[in-house]
């Protein structure tokens, strides 16, 4: 799966929570300050490159659907997080969050009780 530049997954976040979206659709949801139009339909055309998106004309407009899974590009996006900054481990990652303060106790607490769940299922 080819990375996304900030850009490309800002649009992408909003193909993923529209569904089936026009580049006016993706604009109108971005936040300002909005690149213009013509941004947006090179953004669309390079995720449609990357095979991130898919289009349909529908007379003279075309409409864009997600052909990969936002849930797909996330387990790849933070496997290769986790493998650039954390030597590939998982509980590194954790432990650098605890150290920072940004995971709580009871936090952890909760993430080991959906980890055994997991396991039960």
């Amino acid at each position: 799966m080819e990375k996304l530049t900030k850009q490309e997954e800002d649009v992408m976040l909003q193909v993923w929570r529209l569904g089936c979206c026009t580049i006016k659709e993706v604009l109108t949801q971005l936040q300002e300050p909005k690149p213009p139009y013509t941004t947006v339909a090179s953004i669309m055309n390079n995720l449609k490159r990357k095979g991130y998106v898919g289009a349909e004309q529908q007379g003279l407009t075309y409409h864009f659907i997600a052909k990969i899974k936002q849930s797909d590009y996330k387990s790849d996006f933070m496997h290769s997080f986790v493998d650039k900054y954390f030597k590939n481990s998982f509980r590194e990652m954790v432990s650098f969050f605890a150290k920072e303060d940004k995971i709580s106790p009871d936090d952890l607490k909760d993430i080991i009780d959906e980890i055994e769940r997991g396991k039960e299922e």
